[in-house]
């Protein structure tokens, strides 16, 4: 360090007592400030890690790279990679994936304090002097922790951890992590990775025994070491000084900035204090910049490429991004001021530091003259004197809805420092109202700064499923609102079903009271007056005979339907080039979505992505996700699955909806087939059967469906840019059968395996196309009984039992001869005072009959009033 440059942390030495002790490289590394924390008032400000103190992004990566270098020398190559890299947030996500970088062979995670819906915490630890204490660990592969991932080497059992902070100052924060982990994923080896290792000896011998009770061997590289001296009270002294200077600061809010420090010119800053409190504060003077609407620059990020290591980051993953940092960049440059950009800030948004880096970084590569740092939820004290750490502090709302609630959010160092543009990188999810307001921080930015450039990263959801060395582009890429559309409900959350099983493309209308009599609905659907999607039928709650009759159903076909669902499985992973991602019809072709997904993994351990959307009759697919889906994944992977065909309206509503959905959007690749567990009406290509037979997840409603309403469609819920809305049927948890169906049914995949495989030969080689048998025969029973509707009639045992739950059923056709797939039907029948006829010649083996022209006053075909139960 030259001698007329002013150490940053001097300013607090000289007042607190504190006082950094080790080798001459540390005050080079770290400055000193103060924080608004009741656990520890002095903060260490690292030059180096890219957060508080803008710095070259050159230098920022290469110290966490170096530091990679030297584990991969550590460990050896064969350990390198068998090890998982761990990231510690806010501050040190960067840092981390840098590490990992220089490792090379290893994946890497970060810990997060943001919740993602739908997603189960692998693990999670406490950071006992940090602002926001709890930490999250959400993989994508669960099986990343325990040395099990996709990238790791396999068969060679549980490999190293190395865990990644950005100062290692009493070892609480890793010795957290290791007891939490360890009782999970016990292994013999952990490397430690910080800038600085600043532990007393005291802290050193408490992990030296705890690396010993827990039998694993735990080493420790930084770039340098000391300690901290603390004189006695210094806590309390810190809270004063604090609680001083901002106090001053609330007097004059803006506060001008020497000249010299704001590169010519004086700028506001929020709560920066200059001089000492006790003197008249400088006078306040206003923004030296204007407000402009900041530039957004369409980055086309590779897709399938996570926006950083939340839920994991694998060395492919690192390979696809670096191919792509050119244009990247190269974009960011086009956005720049065209008469030379001068000097350039790329500001990372708290936990997402390493995208922005990595952009910042390209454009170093491009000659750029340009800093990195990222804002923070970390409250600090700003004070405008050269011997301190943090000069300026910027202010602005948080734009992330976080968790935890609203509040306040920090960039430091960066107003008055001279630059002439800045680059706001955030991820999807932060790109909310907040972010673009008047106090928001783009405002503030460009209060301070005459160009402000906004580039927006997808926010990566997790698929559940190992992603492919190589994942191809879509053919066209989504429009940017599917960025700004929230990722899918999962369970517990919304639905009974593990949060690995789907994910829900809709938005929770549990709230709403949405339910009206069936009788109510009929007239009022009929008359015109409304739209079956825009009210929800009163669930039907089955009485103790209709309950044992859906056991008893389930018991027999059990064996039958998981031979259907291995067969549509196989069918469509030997017709699909890629991966399949299934996208299930709620909510009807939800549990075969997810029969689907049980018997790819469990035949071929095999993860598939599953979705579930809502489809309208009349109204179409929920064009949103489909924007989503394109947005995640390659349109060309996409399978549609449903439960049964009836007459194949559905079928039909989903091509021409494909079809309008690709004019409009210009998004192509979506194949409108529908995979179907069963298929009488010989409507679709690919099934299992064409059998018409009970699936007794028709014979209930939301208990056997995770406990989800059909979907929901009305303006005044579901807005241009949203999901098709679903409730939650919480209440009903004691009547839920919806994980019984699907056990019942996948303990049968291995005694039909044989079965299946000489099934799917056959179906492979024959001629399955559509011969629309049951659309001729709804058209003529239509005519034949006075209906005039095709819509009124509904073919097969699945679509009759939906009329004797939802709508008011007029009369029931059945296959003369019918046996046990009618037991169901013909107790509802019974229960509503509706006749079942015996005909011959249906290719279904039932029909229901909507009442026609239904007023509440309507009558069943022997006179008694149609009644709802």
């Amino acid at each position: 360090m030259k001698d007329d440059v002013v150490w940053s942390g001097t300013w607090v030495a000289e007042r607190l007592g504190v006082e950094l002790i080790g080798g001459e490289e540390l005050p080079g590394l770290l400055g000193l400030a103060l924080r608004r924390n009741p656990k520890r008032a002095h903060l260490l400000v690292s030059n180096v890690l890219g957060k508080h103190v803008p710095q070259r992004p050159s230098v920022v990566h290469g110290a966490g790279y170096d530091l990679g270098v030297r584990v991969r020398e550590l460990l050896g190559e064969e350990d390198a990679a068998r090890a998982v890299v761990l990231g510690y947030a806010e501050t040190a996500t960067g840092l981390g994936h840098s590490v990992a970088d220089g490792v090379g062979l290893a994946p890497y995670l970060h810990s997060t304090r943001r919740p993602v819906a739908g997603v189960a915490p692998a693990g999670g630890f406490e950071e006992s002097h940090s602002h926001a204490t709890s930490h999250l660990l959400l993989p994508e592969d669960p099986k990343l922790l325990a040395g099990e991932g996709t990238s790791q080497a396999e068969g060679s059992g549980v490999g190293p951890l190395v865990l990644v902070d950005d100062e290692f100052s009493t070892g609480n924060t890793v010795l957290n992590t290791i007891r939490d982990l360890h009782e999970r994923y016990p292994r013999d080896r952990y490397v430690i990775v910080a800038l600085v290792d600043m532990r007393t000896p005291a802290d050193r011998d408490r992990l030296t025994a705890f690396a010993a009770e827990i039998g694993a061997r735990v080493d420790l590289l930084t770039l340098a070491a000391g300690t901290v001296g603390l004189p006695e009270g210094v806590l309390e002294k810190g809270q004063e000084l604090v609680a001083r200077y901002e106090a001053a600061a609330s007097g004059a809010p803006d506060v001008s900035v020497d000249p010299a420090v704001a590169g010519g010119h004086a700028v506001s800053v929020d709560a920066a204090v200059a001089g000492d409190p006790e003197e008249p504060a400088a006078s306040a003077v206003p923004a030296s910049r204007g407000t402009a609407a900041a530039v957004r620059v369409d980055l086309d990020w590779p897709q399938g490429v996570p926006d950083g290591g939340r839920h994991g980051f694998t060395p492919e993953h690192r390979s696809r991004l670096e191919t792509s940092l050119p244009a990247l960049a190269a974009r960011l440059a086009e956005a720049l001021p065209p008469a030379g950009p001068g000097r350039v800030l790329v500001l990372g948004f708290e936990e997402l530091m390493y995208a922005p880096l990595a952009l910042g970084l390209a454009l170093e590569e491009r000659g750029v003259d340009v800093s990195y740092s990222t804002t923070t939820r970390s409250p600090v004290l700003a004070v405008d004197d050269p011997g301190y750490a943090i000069r300026t502090r910027l202010v602005f709302p948080a734009h992330d809805e976080p968790a935890d609630g609203p509040g306040e959010r920090y960039a430091y160092n960066v107003a008055g420092a001279g630059f002439d543009a800045v680059v706001a990188v955030v991820d999807s999810v932060a790109d909310t109202p907040e972010l673009h307001a008047p106090d928001g921080l783009l405002a503030r930015l460009a209060e301070h700064i005459p160009h402000v450039v906004l580039a927006v990263v997808p926010s990566y959801v997790p698929s559940y499923g190992p992603a492919p060395a190589s994942i191809p582009a879509p053919a066209t890429e989504a429009p940017e609102r599917s960025s700004m559309l929230p990722e899918p409900l999962r369970g517990p959350a919304f639905s009974s079903y593990a949060p690995e099983e789907v994910g829900w493309l809709l938005q929770d209308l549990s709230d709403v009271e949405l339910e009206a009599p069936t009788e109510e609905r009929e007239e009022a659907i009929q008359s015109g007056g409304a739209h079956y999607a825009e009210s929800l039928p009163v669930e039907y709650q089955p009485s103790d005979r209709y309950q044992e009759l859906f056991r008893a159903a389930l018991e027999t076909s059990a064996a039958r339907i998981a031979r259907a669902v291995g067969c549509v499985t196989e069918t469509v992973l030997a017709e699909k080039s890629g991966t399949p991602v299934l996208v299930s019809l709620a909510r009807a072709g939800t549990p075969v979505g997810v029969l689907m997904r049980r018997w790819a993994q469990a035949r071929h351990g095999i993860d598939l992505p599953h979705y579930a959307v809502s489809i309208v009759r009349g109204r179409g697919i929920d064009a949103n996700a489909l924007r989503w889906l394109a947005a995640h994944h390659d349109p060309a992977d996409v399978v549609f699955v449903d439960g049964w065909t009836g007459k194949g309206a559905i079928t039909r509503e989903l091509a021409e909806a494909i079809e309008e959905f690709e004019r409009v959007e210009g998004i192509t690749g979506f194949d409108p087939e529908i995979a179907v567990l069963a298929d009488p009406g010989s409507c679709v290509r690919t099934y299992g059967t064409r059998e018409d037979f009970l699936i007794p997840s028709a014979c209930l409603n939301s208990t056997v469906s995770g406990l989800i309403s059909r979907t929901v469609l009305r303006a005044d819920l579901v807005g241009p840019d949203d999901f098709h809305g679903g409730k939650f049927y919480r209440e009903l948890a004691d009547a839920d059968v919806s994980n019984d169906f699907l056990d019942a049914v996948s303990a049968r995949f291995d005694e039909v395996a044989d079965g299946v495989d000489t099934d799917v030969k056959e179906l492979l080689s024959a001629d399955r196309t559509p011969t629309w048998e049951g659309w001729a025969a709804v058209e003529r029973i239509s005519e034949e009984y006075g209906i005039h509707d095709v819509n009124l009639v509904k073919p097969g045992v699945g679509e009759t039992t939906r009329v004797l739950l939802r709508r008011v059923p007029w009369k029931i056709l059945a296959q003369r001869g019918a046996g046990a797939d009618l037991a169901h039907v013909r107790l509802l029948a019974d229960q509503r005072g509706v006749p079942v006829e015996e005909v011959d010649g249906l290719p279904y083996t039932c029909v229901g009959l909507i009442h026609p022209q239904y007023t509440r006053g309507a009558t069943g075909a022997d006179g008694k009033a149609v009644v709802s139960q």
